[in-house]
């Protein structure tokens, strides 16, 4: 049976991106994401829900949400889902599914949506992570048009 693994979120960092190297020199961050989703209970109320996604960014995307980024910044991510297993020191397996993220993109401005600041127009503000090799690989994603005159209908 064939399977797909893509999450896209859309929510603000629950904390500055912290950025660091490994040893063969790729850069690396660990983001807190918060989600809210408002949906009305079996009392017909509004009720608010938040859930928290750690998110890990690799190479430039990584280096770009660290030098742009900040807590409370607007982002969205798309990636894909990864469970973590590892064994404490008392013996016990602890596990965590987070989202390893393989295209990020800046939401918000300067002022308000808590963006941080842009990257120079030249580069836009869309950084995507080359796909990876092997048999998940469903094509590259949809190119955007570069004008708001080519209207499908």
């Amino acid at each position: 049976m064939a399977s797909y693994n893509r999450v896209i979120l859309v929510g603000n960092l629950t904390r500055d991106p912290e950025l660091r190297y490994i040893p063969s020199g790729t850069a690396v961050t660990e983001v807190g994401l918060a989600v809210n989703d408002r949906r009305k209970n079996s009392n017909g109320e509004w009720v608010d829900e938040t859930t928290f996604v750690d998110v890990t960014l690799w190479a430039r995307q990584a280096e770009v949400a660290s030098e742009y980024l900040s807590k409370g910044s607007s982002v969205l991510i798309e990636g894909r889902l990864k469970l973590d297993t590892w064994e404490t020191n008392d013996g016990q397996k602890r596990s965590k599914l987070k989202v390893i993220g393989e295209r990020m993109q800046m939401l918000g401005g300067r002022s308000g949506g808590g963006g941080g600041g842009r990257p120079p127009a030249s580069q836009g503000n869309q950084y995507e992570q080359p796909a990876p090799q092997g048999g998940d690989d469903f094509g590259p994603p949809p190119q955007q048009s570069g004008g708001g005159d080519n209207i499908p209908f």
